[in-house]
Parts: structure tokens; C-alpha cells; sequence
């Protein structure tokens, strides 16, 4: 798919309002593993968005230990992003600590609550998690039109099925990826 063909798609429902939930964790490590290179973010939001009003972008984000993120978040921010971040919990299994953190709850109440207040027609999942199908399915049935967008490699096929419309990055891959990586 070219990235021309895909962007002029929605020029018919540029009046639609569009809110975009990226799972990071997600797409970071996707986009490592699959493409061996990072993301433009700014390209990624021109995707999702494509030509229809951006009502909200949101990146949701797990705060690393030991990593300075600032200037990353700082960069998302410019671009339009509204960032979010959590702190990973602590779990104790015998002799070893664990750590958890995700995002699926806060991305799927954001995205409940935006649908609900009637803000968006359009909801953009960047994500390839299969735990997001119920949220997927809930928003269809209330007549949201939801877009998936991820790596096809590392997205659950219920999640593909499940969507309205299903974008795999790695077709537009010469597109998103950062200059020089």
C-alpha cells in the first residue's frame, strides 16, 4: 500500500473527528523488532489522522527506570501528542522482583469516555494487544468507527477481525521510520 493512496482514503470525511490512543509500549518495541529502526511520530500521527480534524491525540507511556524520557516526551508533545505515564508496580515472586505496567484500562476508559461525551466519530488504536477486542467491539456497537494500526506481525488476529479498518505498519515502513535509523 502506498502511503499517497492511504492518506487521500478519508479526503471525503475530512470532517470527521478522530481521536488517537497509542499504546507505546507496544509500538516502540514492535517497530524495534520488526523494523530493527524507531518510529517518526509525527508521521504516525499523519496515518491515523489522514486528513480528518485531529480532535486528540494521546500516547501512553510506562516509566522506565534508568531511562531519561524527557526529551522523547517533550518531542511527543510538540507534535501534538497529550502524553501520559505511569509508574510500573512492584511484585514480589520468591526471590525475585517483577514489574508490571500497562495501559490497557486507561486506554480503554479514555476512549469509553471521549465516545461517550460524543467528541469523536473515529477512534485510532495503535496497538496490536488482543485485549483490546471487547473495546474494539463496545465502540462499534455504538456506531464508533475503530481503526487499528500496528505491526501485523505482533497484532492478535481477533484484534484485525475485530476492527472497522486495519493499517499494518509495516506496508508504510519507508514512510514512519526516522531519517538516519
Amino acid at each position: 500500500m502506498k502511503v499517497s493512496e492511504l492518506m487521500k482514503r478519508e479526503m471525503p470525511f475530512s470532517d470527521l473527528k478522530v481521536a488517537v490512543f497509542v499504546d507505546m509500549q507496544n509500538i516502540y518495541y514492535g517497530a524495534k523488532n520488526t523494523l530493527k529502526k524507531k518510529v517518526d511520530f509525527e508521521k504516525l500521527l499523519e496515518i491515523g489522522v489522514r486528513g480528518r480534524t485531529l480532535w486528540r491525540a494521546i500516547v501512553y507511556l510506562i516509566d522506565l527506570d534508568r531511562v531519561n524520557q524527557e526529551s522523547f516526551i517533550h518531542v511527543l508533545k510538540s507534535i501534538g501528542y497529550e502524553v501520559k505515564i505511569k509508574e510500573p508496580k512492584k511484585f514480589y515472586n520468591w526471590d525475585r522482583i517483577e514489574y508490571k505496567a500497562d495501559w490497557d484500562m486507561g486506554i480503554a476508559i479514555d476512549a469509553i469516555a471521549l465516545t461517550d461525551a460524543g467528541k469523536v466519530d473515529v477512534v485510532v488504536l495503535m496497538s496490536g494487544d488482543g485485549d483490546f477486542v471487547d473495546l474494539v467491539n463496545f465502540l462499534k456497537a455504538k456506531g464508533i468507527k475503530v481503526e487499528v494500526i500496528s505491526f501485523r506481525s505482533i497484532t492478535a488476529k481477533e484484534l484485525i477481525n475485530a476492527a472497522n479498518e486495519y493499517i499494518d505498519l509495516e506496508e508504510v515502513a519507508d514512510y514512519i521510520v526516522l531519517e538516519g535509523e
